[in-house]
């Protein structure tokens, strides 16, 4: 069996897997792993399906992680071409998931393609583990399918998430790690009134405003070797009826903390509500927390990557840590090392978002490689 990566990924770009929908994009993935002795499963949930299929069952597990769930269109007039026509100009292929992130699917589904036909009796366990609900509120996608591994004592010893972190060139960056997100909404209670008699009234935005520009001010850590210093910030602030004449009865202020392994949730809590308390503001507080920071230092994983990257490309990697949050961050519970590698990112969620041909090329190449620096052993090329 051979897999042509662009054909698999033209397939699945023209299934319309906006998120939560997976459109039938893991069925054919199933179609390529079981002939191969992979045992695949269907972890579905609200209307999210997940699988996640194994071949081995001895040590060390190598999963590859992704999603096959799309971000919506935007305005399809100002498509050059149907984003779910796969198109190829210029050497370039367009459509909606060709960057993030079913060019990367394809690619890890030809690079075990051609493993196992090289290496059919090879040591340890290969995995995937894909998804239809990364883009969307991701409660029922990834983290269901690690709860349900965590349930049975199934671990894995090293993953690959697909995601595109790619800057100007393949392989010039890879993720071995993100920050953890922290968010909430400050309720500021006051007293409405008329703005003519301020001493019948309590303003939110009066009381609340010293305490913001000292968390505005606060530096909560200074970050370590891998993350940079956790950030606070408002995304939104309201208050008032829109009149002109009416000091509001409350304020609402919604925040996020991006925070590193420098700091924990309960830390910045903790730090927060102490600073509101100092400036007296009466308050209540509604938090979410969006995920821990999770950090894979050097060793096999990291080296595996980059030098797989080195092998096919040329290209020296940077390791990094920036950017949003992704699935790593629930996987990471139950696996030691995590990475993210894959294509460039410039046209990510995008209008004519699109990969060129080279990284579809080079991209299986990689991820092979990875396999065999695992799997084989350390240093064997292709």
């Amino acid at each position: 069996m051979e897999i042509d990566t662009l054909a698999l990924a033209k397939t699945l770009i023209a299934r319309r897997s906006v998120s939560p929908d997976d459109a039938g994009c893991l069925d054919m993935v199933i179609e390529i792993l079981e002939p191969l002795g992979f045992q695949c499963e269907k972890i579905s949930m609200n209307g999210v399906d997940n699988l996640w299929a194994r071949r081995g069952a001895a040590a060390p597990l190598l999963c590859f992680a992704g999603h096959t769930d799309v971000v919506p269109t935007g305005p399809l007039d100002r498509w050059v071409s149907d984003p779910f026509t796969p198109t190829v100009r210029d050497g370039v292929l367009y459509g909606r998931g060709a960057a993030d992130m079913k060019t990367s699917i394809a690619a890890f589904v030809a690079a075990i393609v051609e493993f196992i036909t090289e290496y059919p009796d090879h040591p340890g366990s290969i995995a995937v583990l894909f998804t239809s609900d990364e883009e969307g509120p991701a409660v029922d996608g990834t983290v269901r399918v690690v709860e349900a591994l965590a349930g049975r004592g199934e671990k894995m010893d090293y993953c690959i998430v697909g995601e595109p972190t790619s800057v100007s060139t393949l392989g010039d960056m890879i993720k071995n790690g993100r920050r953890g997100s922290l968010s909430g909404t400050l309720t500021v209670k006051g007293v409405q009134g008329h703005v003519a008699y301020p001493h019948l009234a309590k303003n939110p935005v009066h009381e609340v405003a010293a305490a913001i520009a000292e968390l505005a001010q606060t530096e909560w850590d200074r970050g370590n070797e891998y993350f940079p210093p956790t950030t606070w910030q408002i995304s939104n602030f309201h208050a008032g009826t829109g009149a002109t004449n009416i000091i509001p009865g409350d304020a609402q202020v919604q925040f996020n903390f991006r925070f590193s392994t420098a700091s924990t949730v309960e830390s910045l809590q903790t730090r927060f509500i102490g600073i509101l308390d100092k400036h007296g503001v009466e308050h209540d507080i509604a938090w979410v927390y969006g995920g821990r920071p999770f950090v894979t230092k050097r060793g096999d994983l990291v080296d595996a990557v980059a030098r797989a990257i080195k092998t096919v490309t040329g290209v020296t990697t940077e390791l990094s840590t920036t950017g949003g949050t992704s699935d790593g961050r629930f996987i990471a519970d139950i696996c030691p090392e995590v990475v993210e590698f894959g294509p460039t990112n410039a046209t990510i969620h995008k209008v004519n978002e699109c990969i060129n041909l080279r990284e579809v090329e080079a991209l299986p190449k990689i991820y092979e490689q990875i396999l065999v620096n695992l799997l084989i052993g350390k240093g064997q090329p292709l």
